[in-house]
C-alpha cells in the first residue's frame, strides 16, 4: 500500500466529514472539527440523516443514521453527555421515532428512504427491522446517556442472547462492538455479564471475518479492515492474526492508481449518477479505514 498516494486522495477528495476524521487522526486536529461537520447531518428533531451513510440520500432522521453518528463520536472521544449533539440524540431515540413498540427494535430501513436515491437494501421490507442493528447499539447509548429504562435493557439482553447462537454480519458486528464499549466504558455490568458478553462477541467476530482471502476487495465480505481500525484490538484473537496479515499483504492490489480504494458492491436501483456520487463519498472515508487498518501492530494486541 503507498500510503502517500492514499493520504494525498483524501486530502483531495473527502467531504468535509471525513477529511475532519482523517485530520483527527493523523495530523493531531482537534475532535471540535469533526462535531462540527458531523452538526451538518442532525436534524432538529436530533437525529441524523442528509446522507451521512452515503448509499441512502433522505434528509429525514433515521435510527441508521443515528446510529453511524453515535460510531464517529465514538471514535473521536467525542460522546460527551452534556453536548447538545449527544443531547440531541437522546431527545430522537426518546422519541421512539422509527421504533417498533411491539418488537421493541429501531428499525433498520424507513419508510420514506424509498422517497430519495438509494441502495436497494436501503427500501423497507417487511416490518424494517434487521435483527439487532442498530437497536443493540442504541439501546446500549441510551442506557449510558439518556433515561436507563427496562425497555432499553431488555432490548441489551435479548441482543446478547441471540449473540450466542445466531450469526451475525459485519455491519451488526460493529453495532455490538459500540454496545460493549458504552457498557464497559461506562462500568455497566448489571445488566449482561459483560465477561460473557465479550466471549460471545469474539466469537461471533471469528465466525463473521470472511476466511476466504481471494474475495478481499472483489466481493461484499466482511475484511478485518471493517472491524479494525485501531480500535477493539483486544478482539484480536490468534484465529484473526493470519487474516489481518493476509488483507495488509493485498492492500498495493486493492488500493486503485489514484491512491484510494473501492466500494465493492452497486446499488442495483436506477439511481446512477447518484451511485456515482455516493461512490465518490465512500471510496475516502473507506481509504480512511485503510490507513488506520494498516497502523496497526499485531504485537501490541495480544
Amino acid at each position: 500500500m503507498d500510503k502517500n498516494k492514499a493520504i494525498k486522495y483524501v486530502l483531495e477528495n473527502a467531504r468535509p466529514l471525513e477529511l475532519a476524521v482523517y485530520k483527527y487522526f493523523f495530523e493531531n486536529e482537534s475532535k471540535q472539527a469533526v462535531i462540527d461537520e458531523l452538526a451538518e447531518f442532525q436534524n432538529t428533531d436530533g437525529g441524523f440523516g442528509h446522507a451521512l451513510e452515503p448509499d441512502f440520500f433522505n434528509p429525514d432522521s433515521s435510527p441508521i443514521a443515528t446510529n453511524d453518528a453515535i460510531i464517529t463520536l465514538s471514535r473521536v472521544n467525542a460522546l460527551d453527555r452534556d453536548s447538545e449533539m449527544v443531547k440531541g440524540i437522546v431527545r430522537y431515540l426518546e422519541s421512539h421515532d422509527s421504533f417498533n413498540e411491539d418488537k421493541k427494535r429501531w428499525l433498520f430501513a424507513i419508510d420514506s428512504n424509498k422517497d430519495y436515491p438509494h441502495a436497494i437494501w436501503w427500501e423497507k421490507k417487511d416490518d424494517g427491522i434487521s435483527k439487532f442493528n442498530p437497536s443493540v447499539s442504541l439501546a446500549a447509548f441510551m442506557v449510558c446517556y439518556g433515561k436507563r429504562t427496562s425497555l432499553y435493557e431488555e432490548i441489551i439482553k435479548e441482543a446478547i442472547e441471540y449473540l450466542k447462537d445466531g450469526e451475525i454480519s459485519g455491519d451488526a458486528v460493529n453495532c455490538y462492538l459500540l454496545a460493549y464499549e458504552l457498557l464497559t466504558s461506562h462500568s455497566i455490568d448489571d445488566i449482561v455479564d459483560l465477561n460473557a458478553f465479550k466471549t460471545s462477541l469474539s466469537k461471533a467476530i471469528e465466525n463473521c471475518i470472511c476466511k476466504d482471502i481471494s474475495k478481499y476487495g472483489v466481493e461484499y465480505v466482511p475484511m478485518p479492515s471493517v472491524i479494525f481500525t485501531g480500535k477493539y484490538m483486544e478482539f484480536i484473537t490468534p484465529e484473526i492474526i493470519p487474516l489481518i496479515n493476509a488483507e495488509k499483504d493485498i492492500l498495493g492490489k486493492l488500493q486503485m492508481e489514484d491512491g484510494g480504494f473501492d466500494i465493492t458492491w452497486k446499488w442495483y436501483t436506477p439511481y446512477t449518477d447518484e451511485y456515482e456520487q455516493a461512490r465518490n463519498w465512500w471510496r475516502p472515508r473507506i481509504t480512511i479505514e485503510k490507513l488506520l487498518f494498516n497502523e496497526i501492530q499485531i504485537g501490541e494486541s495480544l
